[in-house]
């Protein structure tokens, strides 16, 4: 599905086997919920209109049959509308659904594992295999002891007629240890986020989306916090992210790393990272007495030089920051270096095709960062 300026979107036929009327119009239902920020109505007049110009449905199966089933298998339901007005709303399985959906849009069909956390370079207590096997040492988990390997040493060492079994026969088959990852998503919301005639924030909500399904599923032990930030900024929920939507404000870069930092100083995990999507530059910073600071013209030293200090901090609390720039304007450019310097984290400067993977390659390498 692309976008275009006069109808919005452009849909190319496609036809794929086996599958049912319902499941073939609830994907495309799923990208107009993300497209509509939660809109459940606008996504149906969508619908209608795909319907009327593709013919996506047929007298068998109509798109008010389709309703009826999102209401049967629970994906919508009805609500009282606060001007005391019946009308109908998706569900919490909806939201897990569109999350699934970008997981696969964006990542692809990944399994669920078992344990969910990160390799390093250590060995020590984990649940990975590594193949190797070591004298038994006091205060290894008995779990740990290999059974077969202690027996036979057993046997060479004590002979099979008076067999026993020591503590020196005990081996151990050794483990990878693995390590917790705690990360902050950082979603920029300010107005350039639609300008332009580009939908930059749809892109942003599905890698969060897809990011916050890959976390849950493949490594449970981890963490993911989220925050949006304009002239402030505020945690959003993971549920809340369909419903995202850009304001009318500035970009205060400040504002969302202090938020960031505070989120993961309450975390007792060694690996924290921040994960900052923007479109903009800085352009308002949040003064002592309550008032903004605002200058949307070019780069502002006073409030770049306020994104460098928040950087540098990060950096003495082992808090990489990594940035993904969706712009590439050279002056641009020279501040984010400037800030990933401050940081010692990464840049990559990117357009919107390509963003879900190119956090998905990254956050998969920041697993395997050191423990210290």
């Amino acid at each position: 599905m692309e976008t275009n300026k006069k109808k919005g979107f452009i849909f190319k036929k496609y036809e794929a086997p086996n599958v049912s009327p319902f499941d073939k119009l609830f994907e495309i239902f799923t990208e107009l919920i993300t497209h509509t920020s939660g809109d459940l109505d606008e996504a149906l007049d969508w619908l209608r209109e795909l319907d009327k110009e593709y013919k996506l449905t047929d007298k068998n199966y109509t798109i008010d049959d389709f309703i009826e089933d999102l209401k049967k298998k629970g994906y919508i339901k009805d609500e009282v509308k606060d001007d005391g007005t019946g009308g109908l709303k998706i569900t919490a399985k909806t939201e897990q659904s569109i999350r699934q959906q970008a997981l696969k849009q964006i990542f692809g069909n990944l399994k669920k594992s078992g344990s969910g956390n990160h390799k390093t370079k250590y060995a020590g207590s984990g649940d990975e295999h590594t193949g190797e096997f070591r004298e038994y040492h006091f205060g290894d988990g008995l779990d740990r002891i290999s059974l077969t390997e202690s027996l036979k040493n057993a046997q060479v060492n004590n002979g099979v007629d008076s067999f026993m079994l020591t503590e020196n026969d005990l081996v151990v088959e050794d483990a990878q240890f693995k390590a917790q990852m705690s990360t902050v998503l950082m979603i920029d919301i300010s107005h350039s986020m639609i300008l332009y005639g580009e939908d930059r924030i749809t892109p942003a909500k599905k890698v969060a989306m897809a990011l916050a399904e890959l976390i849950t599923t493949r490594y449970p032990k981890d963490t993911l916090e989220i925050l949006v930030f304009g002239n402030d900024a505020w945690p959003i929920a993971v549920k809340d992210l369909p419903y995202l939507q850009v304001g009318p404000f500035h970009t205060n870069t400040v504002a969302g790393l202090e938020l960031a930092m505070d989120m993961l100083r309450r975390k007792r995990n060694t690996n924290k990272q921040i994960f900052m999507i923007t479109d903009g530059k800085p352009s308002c910073v949040k003064e002592k007495d309550g008032s903004y600071y605002m200058n949307s013209n070019g780069l502002d030293e006073y409030i770049t030089d306020k994104c460098y200090t928040m950087a540098a901090q990060a950096r003495k609390l082992h808090i990489p920051i990594t940035t993904f720039m969706i712009a590439n304007d050279p002056y641009l450019q020279r501040f984010v270096n400037q800030f990933t310097e401050a940081n010692q984290g990464k840049a990559f400067y990117t357009g919107l095709k390509g963003l879900g993977e190119m956090i998905f390659e990254d956050y998969e390498t920041n697993r395997k960062k050191r423990v210290k």
